[in-house]
């Protein structure tokens, strides 16, 4: 199996995880109606809380978690590969992982990956954000097996750090998946040449579902939900409201890109500086 048909669900989630898991719901059915078989959502699904403190307390343990066993039942129910973007999952009493689930058509969750590279930063407009204080990064590089390819899944603010996607590439992914939540200001200024940087420079199709608009607690995220092409071409592309998008996929374009380019076959070490 080579083709399929990838959808990216766009959301715009608030601190209501029962409204976010009934607007994701709707979406995700909404792109199976249209021929997905492989659907996206983006980082914080389920809840995009005001503040680490208000995030940990509507967080569970996966095993208690009240949105992932709703989107295990929906893969299996419409018989599609569901990647949840990314679910805030307590791992302590003071730190969640931004875990990300990629489901199988039979609700197994087939890999999960907790998002390695956190988001700490002071932005020029005055925007403060610190991760780490109430996430726990990962520490592990994952790829996982589908009927058409491997997928190498990633997060958000990992998309900067492009040795992720080489490793990810080195380990056989032809498909990369980036949910993610950017920010308005950093998303207008590097969200599509950052996407289309890491589809190129690995020769994979990029997946990248996204947030998009002014949330309930003020903040703003950039949306642009987009599929890319591995030599770059922009499949499809959203606004900022919530949305599907979709895009037939032929694989063998990362064949004819790696193989127009042969940079994973040239990869080598050295020293310095």
């Amino acid at each position: 199996m080579s083709s399929f048909r990838a959808a990216c669900v766009q959301l715009r989630s608030s601190d209501d995880v029962q409204e976010n898991v009934s607007v994701a719901s709707e979406l995700i059915r909404e792109a199976h109606a249209k021929g997905a078989n492989f659907v996206a959502t983006p980082e914080n699904t389920t809840l995009m809380a005001p503040d680490g403190g208000a995030k940990l307390e509507k967080s569970f343990p996966e095993d208690r978690d009240p949105a992932l066993p709703h989107f295990r039942a929906m893969a299996e129910e419409l018989g599609l590969w569901l990647l949840i973007g990314s679910l805030a999952i307590k791992v302590s009493q003071t730190k969640t992982a931004n875990r990300s689930f990629l489901l199988d058509p039979k609700g197994r969750v087939a890999a999960r990956y907790d998002k390695i590279f956190l988001f700490d930063v002071d932005l020029p407009n005055g925007e403060t954000y610190r991760e780490s204080n109430t996430v726990q990064g990962g520490h592990r590089a994952v790829v996982a097996e589908t009927p058409w390819a491997k997928v190498g899944l990633s997060i958000c603010y990992d998309l900067r750090f492009p040795q992720l996607y080489r490793r990810l590439a080195q380990g056989g992914a032809s498909i990369l998946t980036v949910p993610s939540a950017f920010t308005e200001t950093t998303g207008k200024a590097h969200w599509h040449v950052l996407l289309r940087a890491r589809a190129i420079e690995n020769g994979a199709l990029v997946i990248a579902p996204a947030q998009g608009g002014t949330h309930a607690n003020g903040r703003q995220t950039y949306g642009h939900s987009m599929i890319v092409a591995p030599w770059g071409e922009v499949l499809a592309e959203a606004g900022t409201d919530p949305c599907v998008i979709t895009a037939d996929i032929d694989l063998a374009a990362v064949t004819d890109a790696r193989t127009r380019v042969p940079s994973l076959r040239h990869d080598r070490d050295f020293e310095g500086p």
